[in-house]
């Protein structure tokens, strides 16, 4: 009997290319052609509902789930696409600038439907890369150590703090290590790119010793804690899942912006399996693929309002003013930050100004 397998975590160590973990769907074995392989750098057990929903929808397919960081599915995938090869059969990464280069380079196949058509302009570039989710980018800090009076509405509002004659903040306000995190270069690079800010917030950063290490979930963990008291920059999906089950998690959306993250997809040229690839994307824009996504959080839904946003029930949203958010549009803009100089440029700018911590980054 075909039945949908649990999650089955694979935890690998040694050499294996930093593969997180495997997860796998559908039935135990599959026929020549039904097997899909993803790479996501989403949680596996964020994204899992989702795949669920979708094996219930192709009961004849296996699907293979490989959590790698952003920067290991570029890599792989830019790898095998120099040999005319794919890596995989989808790539989902939150990295939307490196999937864009992906498709630059001829890297990815072209899909057209009804869904892929549907979606915003800035959420489909070329009809070979597509946005799946909508993530803002938020502050997350410590509800018990952290002041009402302190909580920072704004990156004008964390500056200040970090300038406190006290120095309450020093060396416990943490976001990506950018050189480690493709995620978390795309969001600093949008950051330069749009506030004007941004130069007093790297210098207020060093200042007071903010610490640039791994990942949303680790950060999160370690404010819950009490280790950090801010989270800079980190997923909101991440923040509203885990301030659903902790009260001590307070989550703000920046009342200056607030960048707004779909996950995007392409199909990599080569793929053994595009047409199971293609069924994958046209679910997770259906009704009931979106349903499952905004279940999982990684569709964040909206209230009016600029407070803080730690809900704890299944009607989460995070407080927003529409005005400031900031989709981040596909498009070949994002093509410059990626630029080798530019880069190198930017990054040892970062890391002068911060103490970088340890860890792989999502």
């Amino acid at each position: 009997m075909r039945t949908v397998l649990g999650i089955v975590l694979l935890l690998l160590s040694g050499p294996v290319a930093a593969q997180e973990a495997v997860a796998t769907f559908g039935p135990a074995q599959s026929a020549a052609g039904q097997t899909l392989v993803v790479h996501g750098s989403t949680d596996i057990d964020a994204f899992a509902p989702v795949l669920h929903g979708f094996a219930r929808s192709a009961p004849d397919l296996r699907i293979v789930y490989e959590q790698r960081s952003t920067n290991e599915i570029y890599a792989l995938a830019s790898a095998a696409c120099g040999k005319g090869e794919a890596a995989a059969d989808i790539l989902i990464s939150s990295s939307i600038d490196q999937q864009i280069k992906l498709v630059n380079d001829g890297c990815a196949l072209s899909h057209v439907s009804a869904r892929t058509e549907a979606l915003p302009k800035w959420a489909n570039w070329r009809n070979e890369v597509f946005g799946l989710t909508s993530e803002p980018a938020v502050m997350v800090y410590n509800r018990v150590l952290v002041r009402p009076d302190q909580v920072p509405k704004s990156r004008f509002d964390l500056i200040d703090l970090l300038r406190l004659p006290d120095r309450p903040f020093a060396g416990r306000v943490a976001t990506y290590d950018i050189e480690k995190s493709g995620l978390g270069y795309l969001f600093a690079f949008a950051d330069a790119q749009q506030a004007t800010t941004f130069g007093r917030l790297i210098e207020a950063f060093g200042s007071s010793g903010a610490v640039a290490t791994c990942c949303s979930a680790e950060i999160i963990d370690a404010v819950a804690a009490g280790r950090y008291l801010i989270g800079y920059n980190l997923l909101g999906s991440y923040a509203l899942a885990r301030a659903a089950k902790d009260d001590r998690i307070g989550i703000v959306a920046p009342g200056d912006y607030t960048l707004l993250l779909s996950r995007a997809a392409l199909i990599p040229k080569g793929a053994a399996n595009p047409g199971a690839a293609k069924q994958l994307i046209d679910f997770t824009l259906s009704e009931a693929g979106r349903d499952l996504l905004v279940d999982a959080a990684l569709i964040v839904q909206f209230s009016e309002g600029t407070g803080d946003s730690g809900a704890r029930d299944e009607a989460a949203t995070i407080q927003a003013l529409p005005s400031t958010l900031r989709p981040l549009a596909f498009s070949p803009a994002h093509l410059v930050g990626l630029d080798r100089h530019k880069r190198q440029l930017f990054i040892d700018q970062w890391r002068a100004s911060l103490a970088i911590g340890q860890g792989e980054a999502n």
